[in-house]
Protein backbone atom coordinates (compact mmCIF):
# COMPACT_ATOMS: atom_id res chain seq x y z
CA UNK A 1 0.00 0.00 0.00
CA UNK A 2 1.37 3.40 -0.96
CA UNK A 3 1.37 6.48 1.24
CA UNK A 4 -1.19 8.09 -1.09
CA UNK A 5 -3.49 5.06 -0.79
CA UNK A 6 -3.28 5.29 3.00
CA UNK A 7 -4.09 9.01 2.88
CA UNK A 8 -7.02 8.23 0.56
CA UNK A 9 -8.26 5.61 3.02
CA UNK A 10 -8.13 8.07 5.90
CA UNK A 11 -9.82 10.76 3.80
CA UNK A 12 -12.63 8.39 2.81
CA UNK A 13 -13.02 7.36 6.43
CA UNK A 14 -13.29 10.96 7.58
CA UNK A 15 -16.53 11.67 5.72
CA UNK A 16 -18.28 8.47 6.74
CA UNK A 17 -19.57 7.35 10.11
CA UNK A 18 -16.92 5.45 12.07
CA UNK A 19 -13.76 6.69 10.29
CA UNK A 20 -11.49 3.96 11.64
CA UNK A 21 -13.95 1.25 10.66
CA UNK A 22 -14.42 2.64 7.15
CA UNK A 23 -10.68 3.05 6.74
CA UNK A 24 -10.10 -0.60 7.68
CA UNK A 25 -12.66 -1.72 5.10
CA UNK A 26 -11.04 0.47 2.44
CA UNK A 27 -7.55 -0.84 3.23
CA UNK A 28 -8.85 -4.42 3.10
CA UNK A 29 -10.32 -3.63 -0.32
CA UNK A 30 -7.03 -2.19 -1.55
CA UNK A 31 -5.10 -5.25 -0.41
CA UNK A 32 -7.41 -8.10 -1.47
CA UNK A 33 -10.37 -6.54 -3.26
CA UNK A 34 -13.90 -7.42 -2.14
CA UNK A 35 -12.84 -10.45 -0.05
CA UNK A 36 -10.28 -8.27 1.75
CA UNK A 37 -12.92 -5.60 2.43
CA UNK A 38 -15.28 -8.22 3.88
CA UNK A 39 -12.60 -9.79 6.10
CA UNK A 40 -11.35 -6.38 7.30
CA UNK A 41 -14.90 -5.23 8.07
CA UNK A 42 -15.71 -8.40 10.00
CA UNK A 43 -12.39 -8.29 11.84
CA UNK A 44 -12.93 -4.74 13.04
CA UNK A 45 -16.65 -5.03 13.90
CA UNK A 46 -16.92 -8.49 15.46
CA UNK A 47 -14.78 -7.90 18.58
CA UNK A 48 -16.92 -4.91 19.59
CA UNK A 49 -20.08 -6.83 18.81
CA UNK A 50 -19.04 -9.76 21.01
CA UNK A 51 -17.84 -7.42 23.76
CA UNK A 52 -21.24 -5.67 23.88
CA UNK A 53 -23.05 -9.00 23.65
CA UNK A 54 -21.08 -10.36 26.61
CA UNK A 55 -21.41 -7.25 28.79
CA UNK A 56 -25.06 -6.45 28.07
CA UNK A 57 -26.47 -8.82 30.71
CA UNK A 58 -23.90 -7.63 33.28
CA UNK A 59 -24.56 -3.88 33.06
CA UNK A 60 -27.88 -3.91 35.00
CA UNK A 61 -26.22 -6.00 37.74
CA UNK A 62 -23.24 -3.63 37.90
CA UNK A 63 -25.57 -0.63 38.15
CA UNK A 64 -26.89 -2.03 41.43
CA UNK A 65 -23.63 -0.93 43.08
CA UNK A 66 -23.66 2.81 43.73
CA UNK A 67 -20.01 3.38 42.84
CA UNK A 68 -20.29 1.33 39.64
CA UNK A 69 -23.46 3.19 38.61
CA UNK A 70 -21.61 6.47 39.10
CA UNK A 71 -18.69 5.15 37.06
CA UNK A 72 -20.97 4.07 34.19
CA UNK A 73 -22.72 7.46 34.28
CA UNK A 74 -19.31 9.15 34.04
CA UNK A 75 -18.39 6.97 31.06
CA UNK A 76 -21.65 7.97 29.36
CA UNK A 77 -21.06 11.67 30.02
CA UNK A 78 -17.49 11.35 28.71
CA UNK A 79 -18.70 9.66 25.53
CA UNK A 80 -21.28 12.41 24.92
CA UNK A 81 -18.64 15.09 25.57
CA UNK A 82 -16.24 13.44 23.11
CA UNK A 83 -18.96 13.27 20.45
CA UNK A 84 -19.82 16.94 21.05
CA UNK A 85 -16.19 18.02 20.68
CA UNK A 86 -15.72 15.97 17.51
CA UNK A 87 -18.96 17.37 16.09
CA UNK A 88 -17.88 20.94 16.79
CA UNK A 89 -14.44 20.36 15.26
CA UNK A 90 -15.96 18.80 12.14
CA UNK A 91 -18.46 21.66 11.91
CA UNK A 92 -15.61 24.16 12.07
CA UNK A 93 -13.65 22.32 9.36
CA UNK A 94 -16.71 22.14 7.13
CA UNK A 95 -17.80 25.75 7.53
CA UNK A 96 -14.45 27.59 7.56
CA UNK A 97 -12.85 27.52 4.13
CA UNK A 98 -9.49 29.18 4.67
CA UNK A 99 -6.93 28.57 7.40
CA UNK A 100 -5.30 31.98 6.81
CA UNK A 101 -8.43 34.04 7.28
CA UNK A 102 -11.93 33.47 8.57
CA UNK A 103 -14.11 32.65 5.58
CA UNK A 104 -17.48 30.90 5.65
CA UNK A 105 -18.81 28.29 3.24
CA UNK A 106 -22.39 29.55 3.01
CA UNK A 107 -23.61 26.52 1.08
CA UNK A 108 -22.35 24.22 3.84
CA UNK A 109 -24.09 26.41 6.41
CA UNK A 110 -27.37 26.24 4.46
CA UNK A 111 -27.12 22.44 4.18
CA UNK A 112 -26.45 22.18 7.93
CA UNK A 113 -29.37 24.50 8.75
CA UNK A 114 -31.82 22.67 6.47
CA UNK A 115 -30.64 19.31 7.82
CA UNK A 116 -31.17 20.47 11.40
CA UNK A 117 -34.72 21.56 10.57
CA UNK A 118 -35.43 18.29 8.76
CA UNK A 119 -34.15 16.09 11.57
CA UNK A 120 -35.46 17.99 14.59
CA UNK A 121 -38.75 19.36 13.25
CA UNK A 122 -39.80 16.70 10.73
CA UNK A 123 -37.92 13.66 12.12
CA UNK A 124 -36.41 12.78 8.72
CA UNK A 125 -34.29 9.61 8.71
CA UNK A 126 -30.58 10.47 8.85
CA UNK A 127 -29.85 8.27 5.84
CA UNK A 128 -31.93 10.67 3.71
CA UNK A 129 -30.08 13.63 5.19
CA UNK A 130 -26.70 12.11 4.33
CA UNK A 131 -27.85 11.35 0.79
CA UNK A 132 -29.40 14.79 0.35
CA UNK A 133 -26.38 16.60 1.79
CA UNK A 134 -24.09 14.67 -0.53
CA UNK A 135 -26.25 15.49 -3.55
CA UNK A 136 -26.39 19.19 -2.62
CA UNK A 137 -22.63 19.17 -2.16
CA UNK A 138 -22.16 17.73 -5.64
CA UNK A 139 -24.71 19.94 -7.38
CA UNK A 140 -24.13 23.31 -5.71
CA UNK A 141 -20.93 25.30 -6.24
CA UNK A 142 -18.47 25.28 -3.35
CA UNK A 143 -17.70 28.64 -1.73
Amino acid sequence: MTQQQLLDAVAIGQFTPGPVLSTATFIGYLILGLPGAIVATLAIFLPSFFFVLALNPLIPKLRQYQWMGAFLDAVNVSAVALMAVVTLRLLYQIVVLSTDEFSLDWIALIIIFLSAIAIFRYKVNTAWLILGGGLFGLILPSG
